[in-house]
């Protein structure tokens, strides 16, 4: 039966279709969804991170744990933990990272704590202060590290966010001391007092530092990033060893340069990778460094490598683009373009000293001094701490001041008190004068505290001193330099003779033992340089007799007195001086 519609069905069929129809098209997808853009301040990491994933490549696990969870939005959870007594799983060791704490089991099953001090310098307070949080919560003492800084370790779980905490009450920090971040910015040990310096570079390390302590966009670099400060005075600070160096020089009024006091920007050190820093034809001003220093950073932030860890330093972005192209796009960061000053018209930097870490040394303030600590391979007791703190309080101005070479240096000792000094020295069981060989000796933290390590550098270091001092009078500096591990976290590659921890095998079964491949030649400064490697894989029970058989090849045929022990291996092959370390 056929019939029309009345007017209210042909109204409510209408409705009926024309809201199926609505239905339909809410539900049918986009032609092309719009992605979100990021936003906040992650969000140049995450458009890192996405046009890698874009061009078809893996992220790699860390960048992932970035992603998932931000570090500082954490925090919590570490609390957490912490009041559990719960050690972490190995995204959250990576991002315990970012508060300063390093779980390093299974070489210690605890965490190791590192602080941000920058230039290396603190108050007699605060050092008596770590030596109570050193004491209290892990195992009671502190090394110094290679980039004047301080970690304390054997820190129990439950005290993690203790320390933390109270490492802030004091005035210091931890925050982005490892992982994908910027480290603690070293500086001229003798900043301020150095009778030949060219620029007091505290204030510049003091900006940079705060730079990065409030602006989280610079936290979750590809990897982790070293920047230094070298002012011209008579203590290296090894600036050649970082991603940026800035050399403070006297330019003078040729080549169409404008003279006074610049900043020359040398680019790309990383020891680990057999890199120096080398010079870009850049120079900045004081006042513009930090500036300078941010645009190179966030550059790397957009095409460093977030899908290979072992390529992901700015070294690798420099190798693959050309300092020009690098530098191009710095200045685009900064929107101007940056100085160039040719070399002819820059003076020549004054030189280093190399035992000027050690001993007693006159300052710019007329009858003030400064005394270098010997710190046996950068460890000190708290009960050391709290003497070297009531020292500086007592017989300096109150300062300590750390250094790239694991010593302490206390600044303001006046004339009438430097014997007292000394002598308060001592009676810490401690020494401000160094053999030649032991002024220079530096080790990472080994096997001891980090499972990275091959070998156990800090206890075979002494040894090694202990052989030597025991058998051969050096007349000149040798610095010797100890690595657990490929990372050369001890800068082997610039030691005149460096060791870099490796597992010997010494059967055919297999069966290996603790040993270093040993290289000679590195240099710093001046003489900045790669090491070359000598011998390969020799058991850590014969190396300090490697190391004096090379030693006394030296001083057998070296070139007169002055002829430097780098100078002498530079002239000689490999295997020339194997054959003379052999016949010595």
């Amino acid at each position: 039966m056929t019939q029309d519609f009345t007017p209210d069905q042909k109204r409510y069929l209408e409705g009926f279709v024309s809201g199926m129809q609505a239905v339909r098209g809410a539900r049918a997808p986009s032609a092309a969804p719009v992605a979100a853009v990021p936003t906040g301040p992650d969000a140049a990491h995450v458009r890192a991170q996405d046009a890698a994933a874009a061009a078809g490549r893996k992220l790699v696990d860390q960048e992932k744990w970035k992603r998932a969870e931000h570090p500082f939005d954490a925090y919590p959870r570490l609390r957490h933990q912490a009041r559990e007594g719960a050690f972490p799983k190995p995204e959250d060791n990576f991002r315990w990272r970012y508060f300063g704490l390093f779980y390093v089991a299974p070489a210690q099953a605890s965490y190791m704590a590192r602080l941000r001090i920058p230039n290396g310098i603190l108050t007699h307070w605060q050092l008596a202060g770590m030596a109570e949080i050193a004491e209290r919560h892990g195992g009671g003492y502190a090394h110094v590290t290679t980039r004047a800084n301080l970690q304390i370790r054997e820190i129990r779980p439950d005290d993690a966010v203790r320390v933390v905490e109270a490492v802030q009450d004091l005035g210091l920090c931890s925050r982005g001391s490892g992982a994908d971040n910027i480290r603690n910015v070293t500086g001229s040990a003798t900043a301020g007092i150095d009778p030949q310096e060219l620029c007091d570079t505290r204030p510049l390390a003091r900006e940079w530092h705060h730079h990065i302590l409030n602006d989280r966009s610079l936290y979750g670099l590809p990897r982790k990033f070293n920047v230094a400060f070298d002012g011209g005075g008579r203590i290296a600070t090894l600036e050649e060893t970082n991603d940026i160096g800035f050399q403070a020089v006297e330019v003078r009024g040729e080549h169409g340069a404008e003279p006074g006091l610049w900043f020359r920007l040398v680019l790309g050190g990383i020891t680990g990778h057999r890199d120096l820093a080398r010079p870009t034809g850049v120079f900045c001003r004081a006042e513009e460094c930090c500036a300078v220093a941010d645009a190179i950073v966030r550059v790397f932030i957009d095409h460093g490598d977030r899908t290979d860890r072992t390529k992901a330093r700015m070294k690798y972005v420099l190798d693959a683009w050309g300092f020009e192209k690098y530098l191009a796009a710095v200045e685009e960061k900064l929107g101007r373009p940056l100085t160039r000053i040719a070399e002819a018209a820059v003076a020549p930097r004054p030189p280093v000293d190399r035992a000027a870490h050690i001993g007693l040394h006159p300052q710019r303030q007329p009858g003030l001094n400064w005394l270098g600590v010997a710190l046996p391979v950068g460890k000190m007791t708290a009960a050391e701490m709290r003497g070297l703190a009531a020292l500086a309080r007592d017989l300096g101005d109150g300062d300590i001041r750390l250094t790239v070479w694991q010593n302490l240096i206390l600044s303001g000792v006046p004339d009438e008190r430097a014997d007292a000094a000394k002598a308060a020295v001592e009676a810490l069981g401690l020494g401000w004068r160094a053999t030649s060989l032991r002024a220079g000796l530096v080790a990472c933290t080994g096997a001891t505290g980090c499972k990275f390590a091959a070998a156990h550098t800090k206890e075979d270091a002494l040894a090694i001193a202990d052989h030597i001092d025991a058998r051969l009078s050096l007349d000149v500096p040798v610095n010797v330099h100890l690595t657990g591990c490929h990372h050369s976290c001890a800068q082997h590659y610039v030691g005149d003779i460096g060791l870099v921890g490796a597992k010997v095998t010494v059967s055919e079964e297999g069966d290996q033992v603790e040993g270093y491949t040993i290289v000679v030649g590195g240099g710093f400064a001046d003489q900045a340089r790669i090491g070359r490697e000598l011998w390969r894989e020799v058991p850590a029970t014969a190396c300090a007799g490697k190391v004096e058989a090379l030693l006394r090849a030296y001083l057998d045929h070296r070139s007169g007195s002055q002829e430097s022990f780098q100078a002498f291996t530079q002239r000689h092959e490999p295997e020339a001086l194997r054959r003379l370390a052999e016949a010595s």
